[in-house]
């Protein structure tokens, strides 16, 4: 097992910061977010500045923005534990 210098923070600020990306990049407001995703705008600003979210709201702005499949393969037990990701960058390029 790897040791890993990663805390909750830095990955839910990572998540937050690919999210608020993929809204940038669909030239969405946050207030069309909202709208597509059921979250409200101020939550998601909430999120985008802090990284707090609940986890249900975060499937509710993951699969407005990107795929499901790729959150939910991490979950899949996999026989060769070297192909599981080894950090968040990994997992946000989607390159496991």
């Amino acid at each position: 097992m790897k040791i890993s210098l990663l805390d909750d923070t830095d990955v839910s600020q990572a998540f937050a910061a690919h999210l608020r990306d993929l809204r940038e990049q669909a030239k969405l407001s946050r207030e069309a977010l909202a709208q597509r995703s059921c979250v409200p705008a101020p939550t998601i600003k909430k999120f985008e500045l802090t990284g707090q979210i609940s986890f249900r709201q975060l499937l509710l702005l993951w699969q407005s923005l990107d795929s499901l499949d790729r959150l939910y393969r991490l979950t899949q037990l996999s026989t060769d534990r070297t192909a599981l990701p080894t950090s968040i960058e990994e997992v946000l390029k989607d390159e496991f």
